[in-house]
């Protein structure tokens, strides 16, 4: 059952949406009036971690959140997990609420299916924003050797709250399997995972955020994205690392909602 009268997302209002043979699970905030905003957030997380900004969010905007398949509530089905699977996944939520246009913000993983989504135009995006999210991921990306070396244990030693709060929502948790997906995507250098040069075709406002203390995203990496989209924005936050709507919202909140208000 849908809830527009909440402000935050809790894994207890929501609905499911079945795509193949994985339920993808969503939540609405917001009057169902106001302009669409979908939230997708970064691997291995779900929708509550945008929750310290979507109060705010949440009065001018139709809040859409969608935890990825096999993360949040969502189960991972069978199909190998892609960046261009996830795109079509929220494309088929978009056009199961009938959705004309949104806008997006997407967190990491989040940001890297929204840039596809902006530069398939399959679904129209009025305003793109990215957090912490690569464009491409080159060879020698400092980024890739950590991909390369997660496993199951070691992010259950960092992050042990994360991991028990997924094996407590979702319906098929088997967390090995699902990192060994999501590692597998971070690695997909096929034209099934990172936007790439496709970004270049995307005509949507886009602003670009990053932390300056973000190990996972270079300043570089954010320019060059920056460069190759006719008229983005970077907003490279000091003193704030990959995740600064959890972290900094305070910093974060007044650029995106005048961003988005444009």
């Amino acid at each position: 059952m849908d809830n527009f009268d909440m402000t935050v997302f809790n894994h207890r209002g929501g609905d499911y949406l079945t795509v193949g043979d994985a339920r993808l699970y969503y939540e609405q905030l917001g009057a169902p009036d106001a302009p669409a905003l979908v939230l997708l957030h970064g691997g291995l997380g779900h929708i509550e971690t945008f929750n310290a900004i979507t109060p705010h969010l949440a009065h001018r905007w139709r809040v859409i959140g969608i935890d990825s398949r096999g993360q949040g509530m969502s189960t991972l089905g069978s199909a190998p997990l892609t960046y261009e699977r996830m795109q079509h996944d929220v494309e088929r939520v978009i056009e199961h609420l009938a959705l004309e246009r949104v806008s997006l913000i997407g967190h990491s993983d989040g940001g890297i299916v929204a840039l596809r989504m902006a530069a398939s135009q399959a679904v129209t995006v009025d305003r793109l924003v990215t957090i912490g999210a690569h464009w491409a991921l080159g060879e020698n990306d400092p980024a890739r050797v950590l991909y390369e070396g997660i496993t199951a244990a070691k992010w259950s030693g960092l992050f042990a709250e994360d991991v028990a709060r997924y094996e407590a929502i979702n319906p098929q948790p088997d967390f090995a399997r699902l990192l060994e997906a999501v590692r597998g995507m971070w690695l997909d250098d096929s034209e099934h995972g990172y936007p790439a040069a496709s970004v270049g075709g995307i005509t949507a406002p886009l602003l670009v955020v990053r932390g300056d203390r973000d190990r996972l995203v270079s300043r570089a990496n954010a320019l060059e994205l920056v460069e190759q989209v006719p008229g983005a924005q970077l907003l490279n936050l000091a003193l704030v690392d990959h995740s600064p709507h959890e972290t900094h919202p305070q910093w974060l909140l007044p650029v995106v909602e005048a961003f988005l208000s444009q």
